[in-house]
C-alpha cells in the first residue's frame, strides 16, 4: 500500500461464484488496497441494496478481518432503472435503488458511488427525460449530502455523457460537493478519437470536481473486456493528469471471462499500475 494513492480492484474482475471473503483475499493478495463492488442491473446485484443487518455487519467484519475494505460502489442498475425514465414507475424505481445504494455505502464504509451517466438507457433521450434526470439527480445529491456520501459521474460509452466536459455540464446545474465526475480513462479516449478532441485536456475540465478514476483499457469502438496493453489507452498521460488534478483514488476496471489463471491476471494489472503509480 502507498501512502500517496489507494489502488481498487473491481470486484467482477473475479469469478463471480467466490465469496466475499475470498475476493477480498484475492485482492489482497494480488496487491489491491480495496475492492469495488458492483451493483448492476441484475436480480442477483440489486438484491444486495436489501441486505440484513446481520449480512452487513458480517462484511464489514470480513473487511476488517482480511484488512481489505470495499470503499467504492459502481451503480450500474440505473441502466435498467434509469432517473429520467418516462415511465414514472421505473423513475421511482430508480430513485429507491438510489436511496437504498446510499444507505448500504453508508453501511460499509464506502466513500463514493460511481453513477452511470445516462438520463436513459433502452429508450430514446429527450428533453423531457433530461429534466426528469437532472430533478432527480437534485433530490439524490440532497441524499448524499445527508450521509456524507460522494457521488461521482461515470463517463459512458454513448453520446449523452462520454466525455468529462458533458459530465461537468450536470455537475454544475446540481451544484452539490456531492455530486462530481469519477472518469473512466478508457471511455473518454475512445470520445477522444470519435470527436478528434484530447484527452488531457477534457480531464481539465473537471478540475476540482474528480472523485476517482477508472482504469480500463479500449479500443476504437470497443469497451469492455480489452485485456490491458492490448488497446490504445495512455495510462502514463491519463494518469498523470489525474495526479495534478488530485486524483488519489483510482480503480482497475476489468472483468474475468472464464481465464483459470484469472489470479494471474490480477497480479499483473496491480503491477502495472502501481508502477505507474508510484512515479508520481
Amino acid at each position: 500500500m502507498s501512502e500517496k494513492y489507494t489502488l481498487g480492484l473491481y470486484e467482477k474482475s473475479m469469478p463471480a461464484v467466490l465469496t466475499w471473503e475470498e475476493k477480498l483475499l484475492a485482492a489482497k493478495e494480488a496487491g489491491f488496497d480495496f475492492v469495488e463492488i458492483s451493483i448492476d442491473e441484475t436480480d442477483e446485484k440489486l438484491a444486495r441494496l436489501d441486505m440484513s443487518k446481520e449480512e452487513r455487519l458480517e462484511l464489514v467484519r470480513l473487511m476488517q478481518s482480511t484488512q481489505v475494505p470495499i470503499r467504492t460502489m459502481c451503480l450500474s442498475g440505473h441502466r435498467k432503472y434509469p432517473l429520467g425514465s418516462s415511465d414514472p414507475a421505473v423513475c421511482t424505481r430508480g430513485m429507491e435503488i438510489m436511496e437504498k445504494a446510499l444507505v448500504l455505502a453508508d453501511d460499509l464504509g464506502i466513500r463514493i458511488i460511481q453513477l452511470a451517466g445516462y438520463d436513459v438507457y433502452y429508450e430514446d433521450s429527450t428533453f423531457e427525460t433530461k429534466k426528469r434526470f437532472l430533478k432527480n439527480l437534485k433530490k439524490a445529491a440532497e441524499m448524499a449530502a445527508r450521509l456524507g456520501i460522494m457521488m461521482g459521474f461515470e463517463t459512458m460509452e454513448n453520446e449523452f455523457m462520454n466525455t468529462v466536459e458533458k459530465a461537468m455540464k450536470y455537475v454544475t446545474l446540481v451544484g452539490s460537493p456531492y455530486l462530481n465526475v469519477y472518469p473512466d480513462l478508457g471511455n473518454i479516449t475512445n470520445a477522444a478519437k470519435t470527436y478528434q478532441n484530447d484527452v488531457l485536456e477534457d480531464l481539465e475540465l473537471g478540475r476540482g470536481h474528480l472523485a476517482a478514476m477508472h482504469l480500463k483499457e479500449t479500443v476504437p469502438g470497443k469497451f469492455r473486456e480489452i485485456p490491458f496493453g492490448t488497446g490504445h489507452v495512455d495510462f502514463e498521460s491519463g494518469a498523470a493528469k489525474a495526479w495534478e488534478l488530485g486524483v488519489r483514488k483510482f480503480v482497475t476496471e476489468f472483468w474475468y471471462t472464464g481465464n483459470p489463471q484469472w489470479k494471474e491476471d490480477l497480479l499483473f494489472a496491480g503491477k502495472m499500475f502501481r508502477e505507474i503509480l508510484d512515479a508520481f
